[in-house]
């Protein structure tokens, strides 16, 4: 079962430069994959880059090695490089339940029953439901959208929005992006006489829920091997069964057959902002989606582009980035402190006015997410700190308070995850009921969904799941003490003590003057980045800080010397009063520095900068 979290090689690695402790703590290593890679295997991929000539000849080993770093073989380059559906595409039926779902489906299509989504408020809930929304919409049969409301309905399925929909006379439901594990929730759709399809991808039980069907590739017994797929490729999947069966009924002989590479940017979208393991299958869905992306056909991503500050009508690729940190916040704001439908609405709309006025309603709630985010920010750290949470040995911090917003204790909990490099969860109590709703953040050798899975099992919680990486709970206030020293008795008796020090993994280590331009061009072969297939990280070793300087919003950009005289500028985000920061602002000497080339295009000088992700006192 792949839920995408980071492999740690099970070879020994000695640290990088001799960096056991950097100045953010954390321990340097020489990237290697989990098997570890061996010379011939090395000197196959280098072989066969040479051959495939899609690189200049100097750029081809340090290339391997990226390559080896990650898991490729010579045998999977091929795919890695020029990731294809062709090549990767699965077999539908191999999805536990897909057979049953798209009977369901299209059965429900001839009688023209009712049939509602529920999705969940995250923008990969969003981008499934919209390729399901623009499949119907094709076919002649649109399709009811329930989002449930963060605040006041919480995540997942509930006996209340079933009855809702049921009252509505919805004869089929669709969940995606949620499900597998509402138990409950769909023993009353049964009861009522509701059916329910669920499409998810999250860690589930031995046994499913009562549903017509379950298809879910994280599902105990699924034969698909697709478990790093978030909902928006599993849906993408279940699109391809429709197609496939619709055919053979003989659905198209009045209309074409949907092109469903046109709804792939919504696959791509949703796959990204997962924070999915880009790889295999999922890799190809991201790298042709984002192709799709770019050509801004969706009138609901040109619009967020467009209120975002990008006028034109197309960039040459859309990357990681503007799906990342560009759409997919504004997207997630409706769910956080919004309406929890607005992010479907959008990407589902072929209305060019309804799609600016929604892109607009989602970037001005943007905005309030960031002023909420940055003052339970603030108070996670003061209360941390106050109640002596941190610094602290424990594995995990667990911090709570009331009132704060539960759409943004997942950000913050992030936030802090990368500021103390140890696994966070982030709780807020609702003071009226007393019911705190949490979300946390994991990194690499600690399963953090699997050790809030072990406390629901364990009654501490009313609900809790997630990945390796992420979980979201609910939990009584009066527990949260208990909840806390759970979590830290279940990871410290089931992670081996070397996996609690986080560690950062190099790529190569790389003189300043090798920094160019050619350089970071040659690394696009390796996009796109993401879980699974990280973005190049490069050292410099024993640089001094030319200069340095605070810039709005706390972030450092300073620029590095070598002895050669060379010079590299760069940047640091969030620098401001961390080691890292102070070493920057007030060099005492030379130093190690970790980071990744960025291009700089300011005033067509097509030059590189780096961003740090870690400095080490050489």
């Amino acid at each position: 079962m792949d839920t995408g979290a980071p492999l740690k090689p099970a070879v020994d690695v000695p640290p990088y430069l001799g960096v056991t402790a950097s100045l953010s703590g954390r321990m340097w290593r020489e990237r290697v994959a989990a098997n570890g890679v061996s010379a011939e295997s090395l000197r196959e991929i280098t072989h066969r880059l040479a051959l495939m000539n899609v690189a200049e000849s100097d750029f081809v080993e340090p290339l391997a090695r990226f390559a080896a770093g990650r898991g490729i073989t010579s045998d999977t380059l091929q795919d890695f490089i020029f990731p294809t559906l062709k090549a990767l595409f699965p077999e539908p039926s191999a999805f536990m339940d897909m057979d049953k779902a798209v009977t369901a489906m299209l059965d429900a299509l001839k009688r023209k029953a009712k049939i509602s989504i529920f999705a969940d408020y995250d923008v990969d809930g969003a981008t499934s439901a919209a390729q399901l929304v623009r499949w119907f919409r094709h076919m002649g049969h649109e399709l009811d959208v329930y989002v449930p409301d963060r605040l006041t309905e919480g995540y997942g399925p509930s006996n209340a929005a079933f009855d809702t929909l049921k009252r509505q006379g919805t004869d089929l439901v669709i969940t995606v992006d949620c499900g597998a594990m509402a138990h409950k929730a769909l023993d009353h759709a049964a009861d009522i006489g509701l059916d329910v399809v669920v499409i998810d991808h999250h860690l589930m039980r031995e046994e499913p829920p009562r549903a017509l069907a379950v298809v879910n590739p994280n599902r105990p017994g699924c034969g698909s091997a697709q478990g790093n797929l978030a909902a928006a490729g599993v849906v993408f999947v279940v699109l391809a069964g429709l197609n496939r069966e619709a055919e053979k009924r003989g659905l198209f002989t009045d209309r074409a057959k949907p092109d469903l590479r046109q709804w792939l940017d919504l696959s791509a979208l949703g796959a990204i902002c997962d924070v999915t393991a880009l790889t295999g299958f999922n890799r190809a869905l991201a790298a042709q989606g984002l192709k799709i992306m770019s050509q801004r056909k969706n009138a609901g991503i040109n619009a967020l582009m467009t209120v975002a500050g990008d006028k034109s009508s197309a960039v040459s690729l859309m990357s990681t980035f503007h799906s990342g940190f560009v759409i997919g916040p504004r997207i997630n704001a409706g769910g956080r402190v919004g309406r929890s439908d607005l992010g479907v609405r959008l990407l589902s709309t072929d209305d060019a006015d309804e799609a600016a006025g929604l892109a607009q309603e989602l970037d001005a709630l943007n905005h309030t997410r960031r002023d909420i985010e940055a003052q339970v920010l603030e108070e996670a750290v003061q209360v941390a700190e106050t109640q002596g949470l941190w610094p602290s040995e424990d594995p995990v911090i667990v911090v709570a308070r009331e009132d704060w917003h539960p759409g943004v204790i997942g950000i913050v909990a992030g936030r802090l995850r990368e500021r103390w490099h140890k696994p966070v969860v982030i709780i807020g109590i609702d003071p009226v009921s007393g019911m705190g709703k949490g979300s946390g953040r994991s990194q690499a050798g600690i399963n953090l969904g699997e050790a809030v899975g072990a406390a629901f099992e364990a009654g501490i919680l009313l609900s809790g799941g997630g990945h390796a990486m992420a979980a979201g709970l609910s939990v009584e206030r009066e527990r949260i003490g208990e909840l806390r020293r759970f979590i830290n008795d279940y990871v410290s008796s089931h992670v081996a003590e070397a996996d609690l020090i986080e560690t950062v993994d190099v790529d190569a280590i790389l003189s300043v003057r090798a920094a160019t331009r050619a350089l970071y061009d040659c690394f696009d072969l390796l996009a796109p980045y993401g879980q699974g297939n990280p973005e190049p990280l490069l050292a410099f070793s024993s640089v001094r800080v030319g200069f340095a300087q605070v810039m709005k919003g706390g972030h450092v950009r300073f620029e590095l010397n070598d002895d050669t005289g060379a010079k590299l500028k760069g940047i640091m985000w969030r620098a401001e009063g961390t080691a890292i920061g102070d070493a920057l602002l007030r060099p005492a000497g030379l130093i190690h520095v970790l980071g990744r080339l960025k291009a700089d295009d300011y005033m067509g000088r097509r030059g590189v900068q780096l961003e740090i992700e870690d400095v080490a006192l050489a």
